[in-house]
C-alpha cells in the first residue's frame, strides 16, 4: 500500500473519533471558510479558546466586548461575508448586545457565539450567567441554545445559513461549557433542512411587469436605493437600469455607494440631512421605486406627506417590510438583483423622463449642499472635501454617530460598493472606530479611514491597543467640536438654547492619547494644514490618529425638522 493511500486512509480514521465541543465548533468555522474571528475570553468560554490556539486560526482580541461585535459588523459590511464573534458567559455576553441589535436592525450577518454555564447550573443565578436566549430574542435573526453535543453542527450550520440568507442579521449561539468539553462525532455534510424558513428570493413575475408597465407610463420616476442593493450585490443591475430607463437615483444613509456619487443621474442621500433634490425627487415623483430600503422614519419624515403623487413600488427580500411605514401599490418581494435582473429581461419601454431629469438637474445648481468658510477656523464641511480630494474617493470609510455622519454622508461621494461603513438604523456611538478594524481586515490593501466625533471615540478608544499590536494602517480623524454636536444642534434649534450636558469643557489629550499606544498622533488647528497633514498621515505605513479642531457651533444643514415634510427642509440656502 502507498504511502500516500495509508495516509488517506488514516485521516478517514481520524475523522471518525469523537472530538470535543469546542473542536468541533472551530472544525465548523474552517467548513464556513471563517478567516478571522474576533473576541474575548472568559471561563465559560475557556474549552474553545484553547481550540482556537491549538487551531492556529487567526483571532483577534478586542480590549472590550463592544469593540469586537463592532469590528465584526465592519468586517461583515465589507466583505459581505459573515463576521464572527466569539465571547464569555454574562458580562461578557451582555457587553455585545448593543453590536446584536445594531447589526440586526441594518442587516449585517454575524455569527456570535458566546459561552454560558454548565447545563446542570442554568437558571440558578451561577456565576456568570446570564439568560441569553431571552435577553437577544427580540434583537437576533435566530438564536440557538445548544443542549447536546450531537445538535452542535447542524446548529452551526443551521446559523450560518440563516444569517446569510434572505434578509441577512445578526444570529445567537449560546454555547454551555459542559457541552463545550463533552465529545461526539462531527459530520457536517447534512444539508440544512428549515421547513419553516424558506426566504422568497425569486419575485413573482407579474409584479415585475406591473412595475415594467408603471416605469413605461412615469414622467417623473425616482428610484431610492438601500442598504439591500449592497447586501444582494445587486449594484451593477441598478447602474444598468437606471442608465437604460433614465431614471434618478436616490440613496438612504445606508444605500451609499450603491449608485456612483459622482453619476450624472444621482442625487445624493434623501431623509433629514439629505440634498434638497432627492428629497424634492421624491416629493414631487409620480413613480418611487424603493430597492431594499426601509422607509424609517428619518427618510420620510412626516409619513403624511411623504411621495404624496406617487405610485410607490417597493422591491426588498423582507415581506415584513413591504407596507409597514408607506402603503406600497406594487409589492416585489424577493432579491434586488433578482428582481432588476428580471427588469432589464423584461424589456419594457421607459417614460419619457427628459423634462423631469431638466429640472432635477436646475434644483442640484440651484440648491447645492452648502456652508460658510472664514478662512480662519477649520469647517467640518470643508474637512469632508479635502479627506474625499486627498484619497481620490478610494478609501473605505466608517464612521460613529451624529454630526460628522451627516457631513460625510453629505460631501464624500462613494463611487464604489462597501465603501461606507456606518450605523443607520441604532445610531451607536462608539461603532466608527472598532468598525473601522473590522474593514481593514476584510481589505487589508484598502485605506481605511474612521471618521469620528470627540465623543464617540471615546466609548471604545480602547482598541487602539489592536493597532498598537498589529500596525494596522487605520487613519483615525476626528472631528472635534468639543461637544456632542447633534445634541447641541438640537437643544439648539428645539430647546432654546439650554445645552445641558452636551459641551465638554475639558477633553483628553488626543495625541498624547495615541502615543501612549505608540500610535502617530497629530493636532490640526488651521485650515491651511489640512491638506498636508492627511498626506502625511496617509503617507504613513501604519496608525495614525489626527485631532481636527473644527467650528464648535457649527449645525448640519439642510434639515427636515421633527413632523415636517420633505418639502419643508430648512437651510436649503445660506
Amino acid at each position: 500500500m502507498s504511502t500516500k493511500l495509508r495516509n488517506k486512509e488514516l485521516n478517514v480514521v481520524e475523522e471518525k473519533q469523537p472530538v470535543s465541543g469546542s473542536s468541533m465548533l472551530i472544525k465548523a468555522l474552517a467548513k464556513e471558510g471563517v478567516d478571522v474571528i474576533f473576541g474575548y475570553p472568559g471561563g465559560a468560554i475557556l474549552p474553545t479558546y484553547d481550540e482556537i490556539y491549538k487551531s492556529g486560526i487567526r483571532h483577534i482580541l478586542a480590549r472590550h466586548e463592544q469593540g469586537a461585535i463592532h469590528a465584526a459588523e465592519g468586517y461583515a459590511r465589507v466583505s459581505g461575508k459573515p463576521g464572527v464573534c466569539i465571547v464569555t458567559s454574562g458580562p461578557g455576553a451582555t457587553n455585545v448586545v448593543t453590536g446584536i441589535a445594531d447589526a440586526l436592525i441594518d442587516s449585517l450577518p454575524l455569527v456570535v457565539i458566546t459561552g454560558q454555564v454548565a447545563t446542570s447550573v442554568i437558571g440558578t443565578d451561577a456565576f456568570q450567567e446570564a439568560d441569553m436566549i431571552g435577553i437577544t430574542m427580540p434583537i437576533t435573526k435566530h438564536n440557538f441554545q445548544v443542549r447536546t453535543i450531537e445538535d452542535l453542527p447542524r446548529i452551526m450550520k443551521e446559523a450560518f445559513h440563516i444569517a446569510t440568507t434572505g434578509r441577512p442579521g445578526p444570529v445567537l449561539i449560546d454555547l454551555p461549557k459542559d457541552v463545550s468539553v463533552a465529545t461526539g462525532f462531527f459530520d457536517y455534510d447534512k444539508e440544512v433542512d428549515l421547513p419553516g424558513y424558506q426566504p422568497t428570493v425569486v419575485p413573482n413575475k407579474l409584479q415585475i411587469r406591473k412595475l415594467a408597465e408603471a416605469v413605461a407610463e412615469a414622467k417623473k420616476p425616482c428610484i431610492l436605493s438601500g442598504a439591500g442593493v449592497l447586501h444582494a450585490h445587486a449594484y451593477d443591475e441598478l447602474f444598468e437600469y437606471a442608465e437604460k430607463m433614465r431614471i434618478p437615483v436616490a440613496s438612504t444613509l445606508l444605500g451609499l455607494g450603491a449608485f456612483p456619487g459622482e453619476h450624472e443621474l444621482f442625487l445624493g442621500m434623501a431623509g433629514m440631512h439629505g440634498t434638497y433634490v432627492a428629497n424634492m425627487a421624491i416629493h414631487q415623483s409620480d413613480l418611487l421605486i424603493s430597492i431594499g430600503a426601509r422607509f424609517d422614519d428619518r427618510l420620510t419624515g412626516a409619513l403624511q406627506h411623504f411621495a404624496p403623487s406617487a405610485k410607490i413600488a417597493h422591491i426588498d427580500i423582507d415581506p415584513a417590510e413591504i407596507g409597514k411605514n408607506v402603503e406600497t401599490h406594487i409589492p416585489v418581494v424577493g432579491d434586488a438583483k433578482a428582481a432588476l435582473k428580471m427588469l432589464l429581461e423584461e424589456n419594457g419601454s421607459a417614460g419619457e423622463t427628459g423634462v423631469w431629469l431638466a429640472e432635477l438637474d436646475k434644483m442640484k445648481a440651484e440648491y447645492p449642499l452648502w456652508y460658510k468658510e472664514d478662512g480662519e477656523t477649520i469647517k467640518p464641511q470643508k474637512l469632508m472635501e479635502v479627506i474625499y480630494e486627498v484619497t481620490n474617493g478610494e478609501a473605505i470609510v466608517t464612521t460613529d454617530v451624529g454630526q460628522h455622519q451627516m457631513w460625510a454622508a453629505q460631501f464624500l461621494k462613494f463611487n464604489k460598493p462597501n465603501r461606507w461603513v456606518t450605523s443607520g438604523g441604532l445610531g451607536t456611538m462608539g461603532f466608527g472606530f472598532p468598525a473601522a478594524i473590522g474593514a481593514q481586515f476584510a481589505e487589508p490593501h484598502t485605506p481605511v479611514i474612521s471618521i469620528l466625533g470627540d465623543a464617540g471615540f471615546q466609548m471604545t478608544a480602547q482598541e487602539l491597543s489592536i493597532l498598537q499590536d498589529l500596525n494596522l494602517p487605520v487613519k483615525i480623524i476626528i472631528v472635534n467640536n468639543s461637544s456632542l454636536g447633534m445634541v447641541r444642534q438640537w437643544q439648539q434649534l428645539f430647546y432654546e438654547e439650554r445645552y445641558s450636558n452636551s459641551v465638554f469643557n475639558t477633553q483628553p489629550n488626543f495625541v498624547k492619547l495615541a502615543e501612549a499606544y505608540d500610535v502617530k498622533g497629530m493636532r490640526i488647528d488651521k485650515v491651511e494644514d489640512v491638506k498636508g497633514a492627511l498626506e502625511e498621515a496617509l503617507a504613513h505605513d501604519g496608525p495614525v490618529l489626527m485631532d481636527f479642531r473644527v467650528t464648535q457651533v457649527e449645525n448640519v444643514y439642510p434639515m427636515i425638522a421633527p413632523g415636517k415634510g420633505q418639502h419643508e427642509m430648512e437651510g436649503i440656502k445660506p
